[in-house]
């Protein structure tokens, strides 16, 4: 007597080879095709990056910033750009930013630029994405929006050395035309409290 192999009705809780093999399939071409969808977006985002990185790339002498070039004391804090935007200059060094605190309008491109002279820093502003890390030898560059008026912390992320903890600066966000009223050197920093 020959043995009866289930073909139909699924008696025994078994399925035909058949119905395995097109089952086993269709999930290996899903895996399949999501396996290229994600290399895909990986080459896709490889080739975006190198074409447009994601920070800027610019280098200066650590050891000369408080001597010549941008970094100089009488450069740092807000100036007002031709353009209406406004760059922040500030060097972090162990344990504070230069300077403390930045007045900045609201609703205005502001750029930060910052360095360091000494070691590895970190910049991140409460309440918003601006979020960098600051890098002996580089110039980092940050641009931000504020859309409220208001004081937003800015301590340092990056593990620096022991008084790390107390490294942080303030920038103050004033409506646009209070920031045209302040006279230049008003506009460079505030007093922080």
């Amino acid at each position: 007597m020959a043995e009866e192999t289930p073909a139909s009705g699924n008696p025994g809780g078994m399925f035909p080879e058949t119905v395995v093999i097109k089952t086993e399939r269709r999930w290996l071409y899903i895996a399949a095709a999501m396996l290229g969808i994600m290399l895909g977006v990986i080459v896709a985002t490889g080739i975006l990056q190198a074409l447009h990185p994601l920070s800027y790339v610019e280098t200066t002498d650590p050891t000369r910033l408080h001597i010549k070039g941008e970094f100089v004391e009488s450069n740092l804090g807000s100036a007002l750009e031709p353009d209406g935007s406004v760059t922040v200059r500030m060097i972090a060094e162990q344990y504070n930013f230069a300077p403390q605190c930045v007045v900045v309008p609201g609703n205005t491109t502001v750029r930060f630029r910052l360095t360091s002279p000494d070691v590895t820093h970190g910049l991140i502003i409460a309440d918003t994405n601006t979020n960098a890390m600051i890098v002996p030898g580089f110039v980092s560059e940050v641009r931000t929006q504020f859309a409220r008026v208001g004081e937003y912390r800015m301590p340092c992320h990056e593990y620096c050395g022991f008084g790390h903890h107390g490294m942080w600066a303030l920038v103050r966000v004033v409506s646009a035309q209070q920031f045209r009223d302040l006279e230049p050197e008003e506009r460079l920093h505030c007093e922080s409290r």
